[in-house]
């Protein structure tokens, strides 16, 4: 497993992560992610990028079946001892998923994996094992940080145009209330360039929208919103 960038950072934070604003809005999000997505209990849903697990075990507690990705050890321990029944994790590498046609739908949320690689070519990695992990018509729900967002309002932030990563300098804390600076390195995307990326990878673009952490909805995309949202669908099928 090729190392990471945001392992240490995890492994300071631990649970703190869940003390975060943007972890607040699980309930909401979960809501929104289950009509869009039309899960329904037994389904298998996978879960990359993962984190702490909090969407796992919402969806769990709904009667799904899911499996929780995560490249930071500590937050997958922190996810396995608190599981629901029906939530299970591995700690794995997004961008080398291994699943094929196995799931029925895919979701990756909060910049948990995809968005959070700065080589080039590692957010389409990650693209594609997700897409070849789901059944034919299996459904996807990505977030992905808003570039239009990044260059208006992240002051504070170095956005560097030919790459589209938002580099910045901030602390984070640990259980104990422990602070470090950190960097953190954000990949930034148009809508554009998502439809685009989905669609090389087999991957039928439904809706995009624009949201907030906590605040998940079907608003059209805009330069205002922090996130966008995408929910897309396996195309080797008749139809959705």
């Amino acid at each position: 497993m090729v190392a990471h960038w945001f392992e240490p950072l995890a492994d300071h934070m631990g649970a703190a992560y869940d003390r975060y604003a943007h972890t607040k809005g699980t309930v909401q999000e979960i809501d929104h992610i289950w009509a869009a997505l039309g899960l329904h209990p037994g389904q298998r849903v996978l879960d990359v990028g993962c984190g702490t697990g909090r969407h796992a075990h919402e969806l769990a507690r709904r009667g799904v079946l899911v499996h929780g990705v995560d490249i930071s050890e500590r937050f997958i321990e922190i996810a396995q001892d608190s599981a629901p029944t029906g939530a299970t994790f591995e700690r794995g590498d997004a961008r080398r998923l291994h699943w094929r046609s196995e799931f029925d739908a895919v979701i990756c949320l909060c910049q948990g994996a995809f968005g959070m690689m700065t080589a080039d070519g590692e957010d389409a990695a990650v693209v594609a094992g997700m897409a070849a992990a789901l059944r034919p018509g299996g459904r996807l729900a990505l977030s992905a940080f808003n570039a239009y967002f990044a260059v208006k309002y992240h002051d504070d932030a170095d956005f560097d145009a030919a790459s589209g990563v938002s580099h910045e300098r901030t602390e984070i804390r640990s259980e104990s209330g422990a602070t470090r600076m950190v960097d953190l390195w954000t990949g930034c995307y148009t809508p554009r360039e998502l439809r685009l990326l989905l669609d090389a990878h087999g991957l039928v673009v439904e809706q995009i929208s624009s949201v907030e952490p906590g605040a998940y909805g079907s608003d059209s995309e805009t330069t205002e919103s922090a996130e966008f949202l995408v929910v897309a669908r396996q195309g080797d099928d008749e139809q959705s």
